[in-house]
């Protein structure tokens, strides 16, 4: 039972974003003396997807971190490409060990309060205050981080591009070994789905037990049954793997767009997360940058700024734009864009730019190894709209 009902910041979903902020704050001595609240409907008990990331250095995040591998295999229709990552590592954590690991660290600070309700809305008050009715209370603020996505963004509005990132994944099980675990599949085009861009994804934590995801980044989803049908026969004729167990499967849709989710930042209200269009949106990606972006606005609160101030690079969401422009009205061209991203430059360059924190010069390098019609005129079309 909530006695006190204001709190000096609220978090609204205990998803990667909102945890992250969490725990950022709870490990900040800056933040001790105040009173936080996550609101999430969820008690955030299953497992319910799988974050991958790349990482130079050891991190907290190595604590519960499933499996990292060193090499990364990316196959297409012409060739196969073997990547040497180092002195990266790529790296996964399953969602219930993230979930477990924040709420076992922010029960230890009595200034954190966990309350399981679904927000309904939030409204700025007269007096400085950010409202938060949930389906059985209400709060109020200081300031809000709100992960929950924008109804405008679901208008589909033809000014911006949009993009799913969609997919279903079997994590299986088998009795033989069949998995090489010291490797991991980024992306395997050999199977497709017509002219779209569609690949499989595998990680294997031991040598019986891996992920194995069928993913599209295309504009409309399509039957659970379809994803299935993908994976078994990928399964079966490309991993020869007649007998398995099925353990876990997970299913999702990430965003990718240029949509303008900063505009829906306030003063008092920032939006977060995928929400907040944290999700790099010419690849999905969020585990890093949401970690990033975290770290910017600890330290907008701390140097008294709006916390949502300059969390965005303007370069590399315009590169992104192109990149979501030559996607979409080229979706058969993914597997050769892909193709080229890694076999021309290195993953450790791939990686900084992915990551913007590439310099100019090795921003220019990637982009001539995309050199190609629809990417002029995509980047005419961007440059003029």
């Amino acid at each position: 039972m909530i006695s006190n009902t204001h709190f000096d910041y609220i978090i609204i979903g205990n998803g990667l974003a909102g945890l992250q902020l969490a725990l950022k704050m709870s490990a900040d001595v800056y933040f001790k003396d105040k009173r936080i609240a996550l609101i999430d409907g969820s008690n955030k008990n299953t497992n319910d997807k799988t974050w991958s990331f790349w990482e130079e250095n050891s991190s907290q995040w190595d604590a519960i971190t499933t499996k990292s591998w060193n090499i990364a295999n990316i196959y297409t229709s012409k060739k196969h490409i073997s990547l040497a990552l180092c002195p990266y590592k790529y790296k996964s954590i399953r969602s219930i060990d993230l979930y477990n690991y924040a709420k076992f660290e922010l029960q230890k600070h009595s200034n954190f309060s966990f309350i399981i309700d679904f927000v309904c809305t939030t409204t700025e008050t007269e007096d400085k205050k950010v409202l938060v009715e949930t389906s059985s209370n209400k709060f109020t603020a200081s300031h809000v981080f709100d992960s929950r996505i924008p109804e405008d963004f679901f208008q589909k509005n033809k000014n911006y591009t949009h993009i799913i990132q969609h997919f279903k994944g079997y994590v299986i099980k088998t009795e033989e070994a069949y998995f090489n675990d010291d490797t991991f599949t980024m992306m395997d085009y050999r199977l497709k789905d017509g002219e779209q861009t569609t690949f499989t994804y595998v990680l294997p934590f031991s040598k019986t037990e891996a992920l194995i995801e069928f993913t599209y980044f295309t504009e409309n989803l399509v039957n659970e049954a379809v994803y299935d049908a993908f994976i078994e026969k990928y399964i079966k004729n490309y991993l020869k793997i007649d007998s398995y167990l099925i353990m876990e499967t997970e299913i999702g849709q990430i965003p990718m767009t240029n949509f303008p989710f900063a505009r829906f930042n306030t003063k008092n209200i920032t939006k977060i997360g995928t929400g907040g269009g944290w999700v790099k949106g010419s690849t999905g990606y969020s585990f890093k940058h949401t970690e990033k972006k975290i770290s910017k606005i600890i330290e907008n609160i701390k140097a008294n700024n709006i916390p949502s101030a300059h969390l965005f690079k303007k370069r590399y969401r315009f590169y992104d734009k192109i990149f979501l422009k030559v996607l979409k009205d080229n979706n058969h061209k993914g597997e050769w864009i892909f193709e080229q991203f890694y076999n021309k430059n290195s993953p450790q360059n791939m990686f900084k730019f992915l990551d913007e924190e590439s310099t100019f010069f090795d921003e220019l390098k990637i982009m001539y190894s995309l050199f190609s019609l629809p990417f002029i005129k995509a980047f005419f079309k961007t440059l003029f709209k």
